[in-house]
């Protein structure tokens, strides 16, 4: 049986008098992602022409396309949940002027096509339900079960909460849709076909709107895609995307896409006939096509390697899909004695798999014209794999080991969102963690046992080590790459062998935050510095809220009512969770007292902020000796009795410098609100870094009296290094040594120069 709109009674237009009035709907929401529904404009004016067009919405074909797998029992339920959308969105239109449940029919047909379960179904029809009707939760549980209602609750936005910025609750959505997905990636299956069908129907949309929701999608939803493997959604997602963003340069390309595409015809024939015939003399059976570029992938390409259309266009791409997996090397071979191959263009995803589960024979050929002519070799299930990725689970339900490892990686890269979210603050920063992962290019490093591991391109040792296991990376202390030491800032390369060794005392350091390329890394560093640094943190966002408050001219003693409404409005559990994320930079502490300003009943906008007037404030104390929330600057190493200012560094804390430090002067000019005064303790019982530089003859013993010179006035060396001079005449030391302050340091100078064949000496400054 199929059913419409008017076959259960409705009409574009309003309620029929067949059946029950549905219940009273909330107003409109505009929504991020696509239309709002709309109500429908009925003219008073019997000669007015109507300004909906008329017309019904059918599921004819999809019900046509589930008949095909799914049994009558379940196509009865998948029925049921089309009527209760159908109700709910009775009246409703899109902006296009189309019935508004055509919408939840076409996710739908998209799932249908993944040969998606009833459930799945069901949600997609249900999706906007939650959303737009104001339909609860436990309704769908009763009328629908558990799994679908969680599925829909999974899709729905997080309208009834207030929000402080557009930026947050779009970050919270993805945060909440995300998290969902990792407990069952239908979730994100349905997502990617609503977001395809709203990105098809974009047109009717306002520009800005329409550039908003293409951006969101080249950003989030394209590299979702690809992680996993839909590889079909990804290509047409990226062009839809770029003909939202960029219209005029997507209309150029296109055309000069069309004109050529006649014009290669010719040499596209001559290479398949070639191929073909090759293969079938080696008794190879294939099936071999030409695989046309999309518009994005050819703009990208032009952008990043600054090559014209007619380059890109020259290099050809063609698939063969052969029958074995032996078969797949035998073709590759086949094709070699037929065409060059260039060397360096040749890629065997087959042997290693990309993290997506994709898997392919990678060559590049100099074809009849000296072209460049692309090939991918495959096997069926590999092809499968490739075009429909982790919904190839129900396209193709069978026990083939391809897919078993490609569902594995999926579930761990799922797992991995778990795990970060536990570490994460915030939506926002989960956000941006998740984003980190979702590049698409990898490199491939082995474990000292010969253990592959997959990372992001870019990647460092403490991203493999927390790639392991958090317990390694939070304990890592130094690493070796292929037998050698190296860095932890080292990027690192296809085919290293890594080693961490570990210590169970030491403890991340903040300065890996700058490297570190995983979203799991990065998230774990930071958890950390707000855990188990917590008091720390906590005394020093209290200083630093004290001095913002002192500047603006308000008591740093807040009542309790005032202190219950700041948390309130900040999203803060405790006063003291709101100081510890001043102290690591989360949170700004002039921006909190100015926040506090407007509470107390003034005008934010009208407190006088000067950001040159740090000197003027109630410095912050600095002892040496804080640990990870408090650091002296690598670049300028201050000691006790140098000038100094303190940077408050996004979530790593407070960095001090020497007030005449060439870095901090470039750093403070980009961000001077982020600057404050600090000052040294009375008692500092700790020794501090210091670099120390000299020039010296080049003769025998030297370095000696140098050293032991240090050593007589009270200095440790923990570094040395030697610069030669072309002439061989003169050599340039270069010393770390700790010092007690300003005094002890220029004593040690003073002795220092006095040392035979030493020419010159001086403090080394950034």
């Amino acid at each position: 049986m199929n059913l419409t709109s008017a076959d259960a009674g409705i009409s574009n237009a309003g309620t029929s008098s067949e059946r029950p009035a549905p219940r009273a709907r909330r107003s409109a929401k505009s929504r991020p992602d696509g239309d709002a529904p709309q109500a429908p404009v009925i003219s008073t004016s019997p000669l007015a022409a109507p300004l909906i067009p008329a017309g019904v919405a059918t599921i004819t074909h999809l019900t046509e396309k589930l008949a095909e797998y799914m049994a009558e029992a379940d196509l009865k339920k998948v029925k049921e949940a089309y009527r209760f959308s159908d109700e709910m969105h009775l009246g409703q239109v899109r902006k296009s002027g189309e019935p508004y449940i055509s919408h939840p029919i076409a996710v739908a047909e998209i799932c249908a096509d993944w040969k998606l379960d009833a459930q799945a179904i069901m949600a997609a029809l249900l999706h906007d339900v939650m959303e737009d009707q104001d339909v609860k939760k436990e309704e769908l549980i009763e009328r629908f079960g558990a799994p679908v209602a969680h599925l829909v609750d999974g899709l729905s936005k997080l309208e009834k909460i207030e929000f402080q910025s557009q930026i947050e609750a779009q970050a919270e959505n993805f945060r909440k849709m995300l998290l969902a997905m990792a407990s069952d990636v239908r979730v994100i299956l349905i997502k990617l076909a609503d977001r395809l069908h709203n990105m098809r129907t974009l047109d009717v949309m306002a520009p800005a709107k329409k550039q908003r929701i293409a951006g969101e999608t080249m950003e989030v939803y394209v590299p979702i895609a690809h992680r996993l493997g839909l590889n079909n959604i990804y290509r047409e997602l990226q062009d839809l995307s770029f003909s939202h963003l960029h219209p005029m340069r997507y209309t150029v390309l296109a055309k000069a896409v069309r004109a050529a595409r006649g014009n290669r015809r010719e040499v596209v024939g001559k290479i398949l006939d070639s191929v073909k015939n090759t293969l079938g003399m080696a008794g190879i059976e294939a099936e071999v096509y030409g695989r046309e570029k999309t518009l994005y992938g050819i703009y990208k390409k032009m952008r990043s390697k600054h090559l014209t259309f007619s380059q890109v266009l020259d290099v050809y791409g063609f698939r063969v899909v052969v029958d074995s997996f032996p078969n797949c090397y035998v073709a590759l071979g086949t094709l070699h004695s037929l065409y060059k191959p260039m060397p360096g263009k040749f890629k065997d995803y087959i042997a290693i798999r990309k993290l997506n589960g994709y898997q392919s024979l990678h060559t590049t050929l100099i074809g009849p014209y000296g072209t460049p002519v692309e090939f991918q070799i495959r096997t069926q299930e590999m092809h499968r794999t490739a075009e429909s990725g982790v919904a190839a689970h129900w396209l193709y339900k069978n026990s083939d080991a391809n897919m078993t490892d490609m569902q594995q990686r999926t579930h761990a890269w799922l797992q991995s969102l778990l795990d970060i979210q536990q570490q994460t603050g915030d939506s926002a920063e989960f956000l941006e963690h998740v984003k980190v992962d979702l590049f698409p290019d990898s490199v491939y490093v082995f474990t000292p046992k010969s253990k592959i591991i997959a990372m992001p391109r870019g990647a460092t040792p403490i991203d493999f080590a927390y790639a392991i296991h958090t317990g390694i990376g939070d304990h890592t202390v130094s690493v070796t790459i292929n037998g050698e030491p190296a860095p932890l800032r080292s990027e690192l390369r296809n085919g290293d062998i890594v080693e961490v060794v570990t210590d169970p005392d030491s403890r991340p350091s903040p300065s890996w935050l700058s490297f570190v390329r995983t979203g799991k890394a990065r998230s774990a560093i930071r958890h950390h510095l707000r855990t188990i640094n917590l008091p720390e943190s906590i005394n020093l966002g209290r200083q630093l809220l004290r001095q913002a408050l002192s500047a603006i001219s308000l008591s740093t003693e807040l009542p309790e009512t005032l202190i219950e409404r700041l948390l309130n409005e900040s999203s803060a559990k405790s006063l003291d969770e709101l100081y510890a994320d001043i102290g690591i930079g989360k949170r700004m502490a002039a921006l909190v007292a100015r926040h506090i300003f407007g509470l107390l009943g003034g005008e934010s906008a009208s407190v006088p902020v000067d950001h040159n007037s740090a000197a003027d404030l109630d410095p912050v104390t600095i002892y040496g000796s804080e640990g990870v929330s408090v650091q002296l600057a690598p670049c300028c190493l201050p000691i006790p009795g140098d000038q100094i200012v303190g940077q408050l560094r996004r979530d790593q804390g407070l960095q001090v410098h020497t007030n005449d430090c060439s870095v901090a002067k470039r750093q403070r000019e980009k961000e001077p609100e982020r600057w404050i005064a600090v000052k040294w303790g009375a008692e500092l019982n700790r020794r501090f870094d210091s670099r120390i530089r000299l020039l010296i003859n080049n003769e025998k013993g030297i370095l000696a009296r140098v050293a032991a010179e240090i050593g007589e006035s009270d200095g440790n060396i923990t570094f040395v290094g030697m610069d030669e001079d072309k002439e061989h005449v003169l050599h340039q030391l270069r010393f770390t040594i700790q010092v007690k302050d300003r005094v002890h340091l220029a004593g040690l100078l003073r002795n220092v120069r006095k040392v035979a064949g030493v020419n010159r000496v001086a403090r080394e400054r950034a």
